[in-house]
C-alpha cells in the first residue's frame, strides 16, 4: 500500500494523541452524528432494507468464489469495447503501469476523480516522481491536497477540517497550484465550493489525461461505474481524451442488473440521498463522445491473499460507503489519522491488516482498535462482520503470521513475537481441556482472592492500566452449582 503512512506510530499512540485535540473531535463528533442521524432517517424509509442488506451480501459473496471466472470476463468485455486491460500484482506494478501511460501521451499533468485505490498505492507521489502533476478534484480531496494533509474519511477525506481551517487553506495554497482564491474569500460554504470551482474549471478544461477509480465494474458488459456528489468525477471522465482507470479487483459485480440492489443501498448508506446525484457509466471507447483512449488496470495488492482467507475475505465485500466510520465511537474519537491507513475506521482496521500484513507494528494494532460494539456490523449494507473479522485478525497478531493454504485448509503461519500471549493462551486452552485441573484453580482462586493484584505484571500491565482487574468470586460457580442442586456436578 501507499508509502504515505509509513513511519506513523501504531494505533494506541496516534489515538492518544488524537483525543487530546479538542478541535479535533469538536469537529469529528459534529460530522459523524449529523451524517449518522440523516442516514438512519435515509434507510427507514425502505421497508425492505434488510432484504437488500442481504441481497448485497449474496452478490458479493458469490462474486469472491468465482473472482477469477468474472475477471477473465470483464477482461473480454473490456476488450471488445475499445478498452485495453492491464494486470497489477501490487502497488509497484501498478504505478509503473500508470506512469507508463501517461508519458506516452506526451501530457505533464493529470486530473483525478476521488478514488480510494490510487491512494492506496501512493499514485500521486509516484507521479510526482516522474516528473507529472496529479490534480485532485473532489472538493474534499482538494482540501486535503493544498493542505498537505492526509485523507481521515472514506466519503469526506477532509472531515477533520472545520470551515475556517478550509478557508485559510484556500487562501494560502490556491495558488501555487493554480488559480488562486478570491481576495474576500469568507468561511461560509457558498464561497468555498464557488472558489474551488474557479480553480478546478480550469483544469478541466486544460487536462488531456484523465485518472479515475470506480464503484463497480460489471464484468457482463464491461461497464465501469463511479458514483460522486459534485460532479467533478463526469468533468474528468469525459472531457480528457484519454482516462485511465485503477480499480480494486473486488470491485466486480456479475451483471448490469446487480447494480440495482447497490445503487440503492450505497448512496443511502454514504450520503443518506435516495438516489446518487451523479451516476457515470462508461463502456470502453466511443468515437463519438468522451475520451478516445480507456485503459483499465486491476489492481490486487493483497487482496488474492484476503480471499484466501475464509473469515477475513468477507471485508472484500466492502462497498466503501462509511457508516461503520459514522458509527463507530473509536473513529468519533481517535479520528481517521490514527489508522495509518488510506482506510480508516472500522473497515480500515479489518482491511489494511489483510493487504498489508501484521507485521509492522501500526498493522498488528488496528485490529485492535476496536471496543467489539457490533454498531458497525449493524449498519454495514453488505453484513460484512466486522467484529468477527477484528477477533480473527487478533488471533493472526498472537500467532504471528498471515493466513495460508495447506492443503484444503487455511492456517495461521506461525511467527516470531507475541510468545508470552501465546504461551497464556494455550495454558488456558490446556486448562479448558482438563476439568479438574480447571476445578482446582477456580478453587484456589477464590480462597486466595484476597492476596491477588489489582494490576497486572510484566506484558500484563498495558491491559490492566486501563481496566478494573476482575475479583475473583467468593465461591466458583462449580461449587456453588453443587451445593444448591442437589450434588450434581455442572457440565
Amino acid at each position: 500500500m501507499s508509502s504515505t503512512f509509513v513511519g506513523m506510530p501504531a494505533f494506541p499512540e496516534a489515538a492518544r494523541n488524537a483525543v487530546a485535540d479538542p478541535t479535533l473531535r469538536g469537529n469529528l463528533r459534529h460530522a459523524t452524528h449529523t451524517i449518522r442521524a440523516k442516514r438512519a432517517g435515509a434507510v427507514a424509509e425502505l421497508s425492505d432494507w434488510a432484504e437488500l442488506r442481504e441481497a448485497g451480501r449474496r452478490i458479493k459473496d458469490h462474486t469472491l468464489r468465482h473472482l477469477d471466472r468474472y475477471l477473465e470476463q470483464l477482461e473480454a468485455s473490456v476488450t471488445a469495447a475499445g478498452g485495453t486491460v492491464h494486470w497489477a500484482a501490487d502497488a509497484d506494478e501498478a504505478n509503473r503501469i500508470v506512469t507508463r501511460l501517461v508519458k506516452e501521451t506526451g501530457e505533464s499533468e493529470v486530473v483525478k476523480v476521488k478514488s480510494m485505490a490510487t491512494q492506496e498505492i501512493g499514485l500521486n507521489e509516484a507521479l510526482e516522481a516522474e516528473g507529472i502533476r496529479a490534480y485532485e478534484t473532489d472538493l474534499a480531496e482538494l482540501i486535503v491536497q493544498l493542505g498537505k494533509d492526509r485523507p481521515s474519511h472514506i466519503l469526506v477525506p477532509a472531515i477533520h477540517r472545520n470551515r475556517g481551517e478550509i478557508r485559510d487553506i484556500f487562501a494560502h495554497e490556491m495558488a501555487a497550484w493554480g488559480r488562486p482564491a478570491p481576495a474576500n474569500l469568507t468561511d461560509t460554504p457558498a464561497d468555498l465550493a464557488e472558489a474551488a470551482r474557479l480553480h478546478l474549471r480550469e483544469k478541466f478544461l486544460r487536462a488531456r489525461v484523465g485518472v479515475s477509480g470506480a464503484n463497480f465494474m460489471v464484468a457482463e458488459t464491461g461497464t465501469l461505474v463511479v458514483v460522486e456528489s459534485e460532479g467533478n468525477g463526469r468533468m474528468c471522465l469525459t472531457l480528457p481524451r484519454t482516462l485511465i482507470s485503477v480499480v480494486g479487483i473486488e470491485k466486480i459485480v456479475p451483471t448490469w442488473r446487480d447494480l440495482e440492489v447497490f445503487l440503492q443501498t450505497l448512496p443511502r448508506s454514504s450520503t443518506a440521498e435516495r438516489m446518487n446525484p451523479y451516476t457515470s457509466t462508461w463502456t470502453g471507447t466511443t468515437d463519438e463522445d468522451g475520451p478516445r483512449t480507456f485503459h483499465l488496470v486491476l489492481l490486487d495488492n493483497g487482496r488474492t491473499d484476503a480471499l484466501a482467507d475464509q473469515v477475513g475475505r468477507q471485508a472484500l465485500r466492502c462497498i466503501r460507503c462509511s457508516a461503520c466510520l459514522n458509527v463507530c465511537p473509536v473513529y468519533e474519537r481517535a479520528g481517521g489519522h490514527a489508522y495509518g491507513s488510506v482506510y480508516p475506521g472500522p473497515i480500515g482496521a479489518v482491511l489494511t491488516p489483510q493487504l498489508r500484513g501484521t507485521t509492522s507494528e501500526i498493522d498488528a494494532s488496528l485490529p485492535y482498535a476496536s471496543s467489539l460494539c457490533g454498531a458497525c456490523y449493524e449498519v454495514c449494507p453488505v453484513a460484512i462482520d466486522i467484529p468477527e473479522v477484528l477477533v480473527h485478525l487478533r488471533e493472526r497478531v498472537v500467532q504471528g503470521g498471515p493466513a495460508v493454504r495447506q492443503g484444503n485448509k487455511v492456517v495461521l503461519r506461525p511467527a516470531k513475537g507475541h510468545a508470552a500471549e501465546r504461551a497464556a493462551m494455550r495454558a488456558a486452552a490446556w486448562a479448558f481441556g482438563h476439568p479438574g485441573a480447571l476445578r482446582a484453580g477456580q478453587r484456589l482462586a477464590s480462597r486466595s482472592r484476597r492476596l491477588h493484584p489489582r494490576t497486572l505484571p510484566g506484558p500484563g500491565r498495558a491491559w490492566s492500566g486501563t481496566r478494573d482487574l476482575p475479583t475473583p468470586p467468593a465461591e466458583p460457580f462449580r461449587d456453588w452449582w453443587q451445593r444448591t442442586r442437589g450434588g450434581k456436578d455442572a457440565k
